[in-house]
This record gives C-alpha cells, sequence and structure tokens, in this order.
C-alpha cells in the first residue's frame, strides 16, 4: 500500500479493473430480487456540470448498497440526444448536428467514466439512433391507426426565430425561451397524443405512487386539473348578432350565474370576427391578440386587455342581454373559447370589470344570523364554497348554500337544455409536430387520393439524413426532396413525406423501458426483459422536470401497457428529486449597464470572524468585484465548476463524498472549496488508519472472545453505525447522516486500544467494515483498501456487513447527571440497575454533592438509559 493517498492513480487501477471484468453488467436472473436504478439521462450537450455530478453519484450510491445487499443491480445510461441545441451548435460551427451530437456522446461518456459509476454500458442507448427511434415511430402507427394520435389544426406559440413551433413551457413572459424572440400565435396542423383520453387514471393513479415526493403529485394533480362544473348555454341575440345561434361556455361555479355581467371570447372566436368586420380598431385589437402567447402561464400574468363587439347573448335564466366582449386572456382552443364573467366573484374579472366600468352584482354574502344576510359584507371577489355564505340576488335562488345552489341552477339549465353538469380537465391534449431537422420523423405519408397514411411497418425507420446542415430557415427536410418525394403505400401514387420531426419529449418518454432490452431488433420491448425490470425502482432528476417529463412517461407507460408491451400501471415505483447545486456569484458592472460575471476561483475573499464575506478582490489585479449572491451553478453567471479539472485535482472520490455530504439529496447544495478540502483530507485519514493498520499485518476480523471495556464499547459503536447507516441509505436515503455515522466511529476506533490481539481483530472488524459502509459512496479508495485488508478478494463481490445484535447489548451503559437542571456530570451503571440503585450513585457523585451544597434531594427523576436530575 503506497504511503500516501493518490486518487489519480487509485481510481485508474479500480475504473481499468471494473472494465475489464464488465463488473456492472445486468443479466436477467430470477433468482434474485431485482433493483432498476435509474438516472434522468443527460442532453449531450459537450460537458457534464456538477448538476449532473450530483444527480448520477446519487443514483450510484443506492446501486451500489443494493448491489451489496445482495439485488441484481442494472444501472443504465443514454443520451437523449435530438433537439434544438444541436441544430443551433451546427449553425454557430457549420457542422452537421450529427457530428456534433456524437463527439460530445464520447467526451461526456469518458467524464462519465472517469467519476466511477457502476453502469451497465453494454445498454446505452442514443436517442437520435434509427435503431431507438424505429420503435418510436412504429408506435406512432399504431396509435394513429386507433385515434390516439390524431392530427387537427392547432393555434400554437411560434418562435419567428427558431422558426418552430414552442411548448407553453418553453415560452418565458412572451418570448422564445433559447431565441428571445417575441412569440405569436399560428395555426397550423398538428398531430398530437390524445393525452385526455388518460386524464382520469393519469390522476387517480397518482395515489399508489407512495415513493414519490407529495410536491411533486401535488404538481401533476394541479397540472391536470380536473374539476366538476357545468356547460352553460348562451342564446345568440339575434337582433345584435342578426342570426341564430349558441355560445357555449364552461364553468366550475355555475352556483354564480345570476352574478354574470359580461361575456368575453377569444380573439378567433366567430362572434369576434363577425364583430370585426367593419371595425378598425377591433380588427387592430384581435391582431394584438393573436400575436401573443398561448402559453397560460403568460396570459395569468398579463394585462387584461379587452374590447366590447357590440354584440349581445342571453342570460339563460333571466333572458337578460349581456354584452360579448373580445378579451386576450380567453384562449382560443381551451374549451370553446368563451368565458362567462362574474366580477363581484372573481379576481380575474373583478380587475377586468373595473377597467372598463362593467357592472357587479353580488350574488353571495356573508351569513349575518339564521337567514338573515348582511348585504353590505359581501366577499370581494371569490365566493366560498362553505356554509359562510348564502345565495343573496339571485331570485328563487336566494339563501342557498354553494353545494344548494350549485344543483339548483344546474338542475335548471338541464331542464332547459341550457346545459349540463360535466367534469372538465385542465389538461389537454399533446401536440407533438416541431418544424425541426434535427428530431424523430414524423411517419406519416401524405397522398392527394388517400389523405394521410402511416408508413407501413416494414418501411421503417423513416431515416432522418443526418450530414444535414440547418440554417434556421426553418426545417432543412421541407426544402429536400430527396427525403419527402415517395410513393403511397395504398395506391402506389406520388406522395409527400411529413417533414415535421416529433416533440423530443417523446423519446424521453419510453427510453427507460428500452434499456430492459436495448438490442432487440424485433420489437420495441422484449416483453419478458421488460417484465423482469420494470418498474424503475429508484428513479432519480431534478424538480424542474416534475411536470411534463413525469407526465408524459407516466401516459406512455400506459400506452406500452395498452399495447401488451408491458404489465405495470406505472414506469417510476420511487422518486427522488436532488436539489440544486448552488455558489457564490460575483461582478463588476461594465460602461452599458451590464454584468461582468468573475468565476470564483478569480476571487479572493475577506471574511469575518463568523465567515461572513466582508470583501472581494480579483486575484489578477486585485480591484474589488461585487458579490452577486448565491445561485444556481450556470454559464451565464461563470459560477460553475468544472467536474474534469476538479476530478484531475481531488479524485472523484473527493467530489463524490462532497456531494454527499455536503446536503441531503433533496436539498441545495452550496459549493464550498473548504467543505471540498475537508472530504479530501478525510479520505487521507481513512488511507492512513488503513495502512497503519496493514503495515502491522492483517488478521482475521474479530468473531468472538475476552474484550476489555473500550473494545466492547468501539463494537457497540461498529454495530449501531452499520445499523444506522442501512437505513440512511435504504429508507431515508439522507446520505450525509451516514457520512457523519461514519466519521463519529472512525473517531470512537482512535480513542480505543487496539494493541493487542483482540484489539487487532476489531481493529480489522471496523475497518472492513467502514470500507463496506462507504463503498457506495467512495468506490475507488475502498476498492484499494479492501483488496490489502483482505487480499485475494474483491469488495464488489462482499455483502453488505451483518449487524450483531449481541455486540448492542450494553453491560454497562453511561448516564448523565443534573442537578436544579444543569449538567453536573455522569456516572456508569450496570444496564438493568434497579432505580434506587442509580439514584445512590448520582447522589455519590463528587460534583454533584459540590453543587446540591448539603441541601436535601427534594426530588430525583431517572429517565431510563439517559439522566438523572436531582432537584433539591
Amino acid at each position: 500500500m503506497q504511503e500516501t493517498y493518490s486518487p489519480r492513480e487509485v481510481e485508474a487501477a479500480a475504473q481499468q479493473k471494473w472494465q475489464r471484468t464488465a463488473a456492472f453488467k445486468a443479466v436477467e436472473d430470477a433468482s434474485r430480487p431485482k433493483y432498476y436504478a435509474l438516472s434522468m439521462f443527460p442532453y449531450p450537450s459537450g460537458k457534464l456540470h456538477m448538476g449532473h455530478v450530483r444527480n448520477y453519484t446519487i443514483t450510484d450510491v443506492l446501486a451500489r448498497f443494493k448491489r451489496l445487499q445482495g439485488f441484481n443491480v442494472l444501472q443504465p445510461m443514454g443520451w437523449d440526444a435530438f433537439g434544438l441545441p444541436a441544430e443551433n451548435a451546427a449553425m454557430k460551427n457549420g457542422g452537421a448536428p450529427a457530428a456534433w451530437t456524437y463527439a460530445n456522446i464520447e467526451y461526456m461518456k469518458t467524464q462519465l467514466d472517469s467519476l466511477g459509476f457502476a453502469l451497465d454500458w453494454e445498454r446505452e442507448l442514443a436517442t437520435c439512433k434509427p435503431d431507438y427511434y424505429r420503435w418510436e415511430q412504429w408506435l406512432f402507427t399504431r396509435l394513429f391507426e386507433k385515434g390516439v394520435i390524431y392530427k387537427k389544426n392547432g393555434v400554437v406559440n411560434w418562435d419567428p426565430v427558431d422558426q418552430t413551433v414552442l411548448a407553453n413551457e418553453q415560452v418565458v413572459d412572451g418570448r422564445g425561451w433559447r431565441s428571445g424572440a417575441v412569440v405569436e400565435k399560428r395555426e397550423i396542423p398538428m398531430y398530437y397524443f390524445a393525452i385526455t383520453k388518460y386524464a382520469e387514471e393519469l390522476l387517480t393513479s397518482l395515489d399508489t405512487l407512495d415513493g414519490w415526493p407529495e410536491q411533486v403529485k401535488t404538481m401533476q394533480k394541479n397540472w391536470i386539473g380536473k374539476s366538476h362544473g357545468s356547460d352553460v348555454v348562451f342564446a345568440y341575440d339575434q337582433d345584435s348578432i342578426g342570426h341564430g345561434g349558441e355560445l357555449k361556455v364552461y364553468t366550475t361555479r355555475p352556483d354564480t350565474l345570476m352574478g354574470a355581467t359580461y361575456v368575453a371570447v377569444a380573439a378567433e372566436h366567430p362572434l369576434a370576427t363577425q364583430a370585426a368586420a367593419n371595425n378598425p380598431a377591433l380588427q387592430a385589437f384581435i391582431a394584438e391578440c393573436k400575436a401573443g402567447s398561448v402559453a397560460e402561464a403568460d396570459v395569468a400574468k398579463m394585462e387584461k386587455k379587452g374590447m366590447d363587439t357590440g354584440l349581445f347573448v342571453i342570460h339563460p335564466l333571466t333572458g337578460a342581454k349581456l354584452p360579448v366582449w373580445v378579451a386576450n386572456y380567453v384562449l382560443w382552443g381551451y374549451g370553446e373559447g368563451a368565458v362567462m364573467a362574474v366580477p363581484a366573484h372573481d379576481e380575474r374579472d373583478f380587475e377586468f370589470a373595473n377597467k372598463y366600468r362593467l357592472p357587479l352584482l353580488q350574488v353571495y354574502a356573508k351569513v349575518a344570523g339564521d337567514n338573515d344576510f348582511d348585504a353590505s359584507n359581501w366577499q370581494d371577489w371569490y365566493a366560498a364554497k362553505d356554509d359562510s355564505v348564502r345565495t343573496v340576488n339571485s331570485g328563487k335562488y336566494d339563501g342557498k348554500s354553494f353545494s344548494e345552489a350549485f344543483d339548483a341552477i344546474v338542475g335548471d339549465l338541464e331542464a332547459k337544455a341550457a346545459g349540463q353538469k360535466k367534469t372538465q380537465y385542465r389538461l389537454r391534449d399533446w401536440g407533438i409536430s416541431r418544424q425541426r431537422y434535427w428530431g424523430c420523423p414524423i411517419p406519416i405519408i401524405h397522398c392527394p387520393t388517400c389523405g394521410d397514411v402511416p408508413v407501413p411497418e416494414k418501411d421503417l425507420p423513416v431515416v432522418l439524413p443526418e450530414n444535414v446542415i440547418p440554417d434556421g430557415a426553418g426545417s432543412p427536410l421541407a426544402r429536400m426532396p430527396e427525403f419527402y418525394e415517395t410513393s403511397c403505400p395504398k395506391c402506389g401514387g406520388a406522395a409527400k413525406r411529413e417533414t415535421d420531426t416529433m416533440d423530443t419529449f417523446v423519446e424521453s418518454s419510453w427510453y427507460y423501458a428500452r434499456y430492459a432490452s436495448p438490442k432487440c431488433d424485433t420489437a420495441m420491448l422484449d416483453k419478458a426483459a421488460a417484465d423482469y425490470w420494470l418498474q424503475v425502482d429508484q428513479y432519480v432528476g431534478g424538480i424542474e422536470h416534475a411536470i411534463l417529463h413525469l407526465l408524459y412517461a407516466r401516459f406512455f407507460h400506459k400506452l406500452m401497457r395498452d399495447e401488451g408491451l408491458v404489465s405495470s400501471d406505472e414506469p417510476f415505483k420511487s422518486l427522488l428529486t436532488q436539489g440544486m447545486v448552488i455558489c457564490e456569484t460575483f461582478y463588476r458592472e461594465l460602461p452599458n449597464g451590464s454584468k461582468d460575471w468573475i468565476a470564483p476561483q478569480d476571487v479572493v475573499l475577506e471574511r469575518d470572524g463568523k465567515g461572513k464575506i466582508t470583501g472581494a478582490t480579483h486575484r489578477v489585479d486585485g480591484l474589488p468585484v461585487v458579490v452577486g449572491g448565491i445561485e444556481k451553478m450556470s454559464k451565464s453567471k461563470n459560477n460553475g465548476v468544472d467536474p474534469q479539472e476538479f476530478i484531475e485535482k481531488y479524485g472523484a472520490d473527493t467530489a463524490r463524498l462532497f456531494m454527499m455530504f455536503a446536503a441531503p439529496p433533496e436539498q441545495s447544495l452550496e459549493w464550498s472549496d473548504a467543505g471540498v478540502e475537508g472530504a479530501f483530507r478525510f479520505l487521507k485519514r481513512l488511507w492512513k488508519l488503513a495502512k497503519e493498520h496493514a503495515d502491522a499485518g492483517v488478521v482475521a476480523a474479530y468473531a468472538g472472545g475476552e474484550l476489555n471495556a473500550s473494545q466492547k464499547e468501539l463494537r457497540f459503536k461498529l454495530h449501531s453505525t452499520i445499523q444506522k447507516v442501512a437505513d440512511d441509505y435504504g429508507r431515508r436515503q439522507q446520505f450525509n447522516t451516514a457520512i457523519a455515522a461514519v466519521m463519529e466511529l472512525l473517531n470512537t476506533y482512535d480513542k480505543t486500544e487496539r494493541s493487542d490481539a483482540a484489539g487487532r481483530a476489531v481493529a480489522q472488524e471496523v475497518l472492513e467494515s467502514v470500507t463496506l459502509l462507504l463503498s457506495p459512496i467512495v468506490p475507488h479508495i475502498t476498492d484499494a483498501i479492501w483488496a490489502v485488508l483482505r487480499p485475494g478478494s474483491e469488495v464488489l463481490a462482499q455483502a453488505w456487513p451483518k449487524v450483531d445484535e449481541a455486540a448492542l447489548v450494553k453491560s454497562e451503559i453511561e448516564m448523565m447527571v443534573q442537578v436544579a437542571g444543569k449538567l453536573r456530570g455522569s456516572i456508569t451503571v450496570a444496564a438493568d440497575a434497579a432505580k434506587d440503585v442509580i439514584e445512590a450513585t448520582a447522589l455519590a457523585h463528587e460534583n454533584v454533592q459540590k453543587f446540591m451544597e448539603g441541601k436535601p434531594a427534594k426530588k430525583i427523576i431517572v429517565v431510563p438509559g439517559r439522566l438523572v436530575n436531582i432537584v433539591v
């Protein structure tokens, strides 16, 4: 064993051995329980960042721990390789996205290997490879024929710079998330997954996911947005509109219908179009509305604007005429593109009505007595759904609670054929058409005779040409006759291939299942392998994927189940959402008002006695810099730490140890140079302890015999630590406390006499156990230490240490002694000592006598196994 710890040599040796022996290859084995550990796969952007390191280390720790426990472990890795960043990089660098992507994959793969992750690389996949997306296309054609995928015109967010559709979540403050361009609305033909057909199951099956964070389940429930309400039909006022017809709205509060004072329609609604025909001002306003985002988040934040159309509809219960307004907060494609407005009991409607001086009609009031209403004390915006309010100004519906008014009004609407009770979901069908090049081609052929025809299975995959360099002017596929010119599979006539590609969320919605049989070339999944490995036992990834990716993956799993490809209902049994890696930021103001962000390693800090930063200067010129606060590591703030540079300096095990020790996995981790140095010192200490013991000669681990008191105490500490660390890894997933427990154990080890034969045997037992306890977190150094402690064996072949229950039975215990609530000493008594013996021993303690000052004990309180408190 080398004198000093050398991470570079230790880690290279371990990694070469693991690669040579295919140590992490997973094979189905019915004789052992399986454990499928998975991290959300990375986009091959070029380099790993510290967020990746944290994510994959957490998963690797769990995988290695389960292996020690006897599980058959699968931990695969692949690449979420399609997407717009590759196109942007290609335009910037003048190369094809494929070449850029594959080069990045190779580099990032070496980075992952350098971190010592126990990955089965034989199952590697990349979503841009035809052998992967072939099966995505195959499923698409089956679902298209079933109607689960369909085509229709849809209003979309259009990025005029990137020339593509954006999902609502890709629109930030009305601008494209990558280009920053003002997003436009466009109506174009789109392919949709009918995810709404699965809305109820996606909602109810959340209750089966006991291993998911409640926060994530709540976010998904809110996104699916199940609500109970009613359709309400407002007949057209023929005097103003000029013809018959009806305006249908959906509302969750039909009980407030008597307070409706106007209706609002989307800019694309036929009534808006009719009213604008001879109204230039309304035409301009409608154009402004159409240019805005269709993202609900943007609509909620924008200033509410509207224009009166001069048209009216008829209130279905009162016959009153209600004005029709065009409003920018009403989205076409959401329901019927119309809403009824009750300004007295809805905050948005209240804001709009006040702005345009529209009437407010109160229909709920707080209960002042049994049936005595205080009409002056009405709720300003929102009417409660409980017995604290009753209806007012509602004619025959006066005096009713929410549920009573709801049922009575809906009953009358149904009797008049002017509405009916309805359950609705906020969730909308998933539009997956993208006008981009670097994505999975949609396997549809457009025939002038036969219409939209799915590509036959024998002709799949529709291969994306990889030697294309996009120029930013829309998808190059639409300008490539060699790609789109084809013949109809049905009639044989000239036809055109679809040039849109799929939303990249499609690829990331089923990759976890393909890992079970990535080389299968006869089916999307090998059923036997899928049934063995699925569900994923532990999924790890960022909270930012809580809604879309996780919802789409759950939806896809149910689609595959209904195709007979998988047997389970949900893809991920347990979910861990790790926190961000954050770090201090520093900058200088530039003359144009922007900030020049300075890397933390280029800053010299001054701190006060409590560690608080009191000043900062640039390492090169010595001039002051501004402390910008702690933020997520990012390129934009120049506050990231390059994992490769870090590994070269400290080693992968230091990175892994620091990541696991600095914070619980679900919380943000603040980067700390001092913390890194502390992790490195601990590994050097571990190495030194192992070397000192090995140099004196390794022995058999303790298996019985006489021990002195300190050696018994060390074994008690050892086996209680084994018990705790197993719980921390497995049930609690709190790796920082597991590491702290091992550190405490080694502190006890340092204080224990180990020179005699019994001491040497206990020392051997402790060091072997510590090596196993830490091996999931720091696998390289523990591999080397184990080889010295147990020559001829491998740490990977070992089992998790067993707890010796006998070691946890203490013949003597230490109890703290307080006088008047203040600690004054400690006593050692037999573990089964009687209460009177404990009291007598405490009273005889010299320091206790001193602080009792000769006064008699008024009361003695004994907390078994812990303390004695004497009241004088």
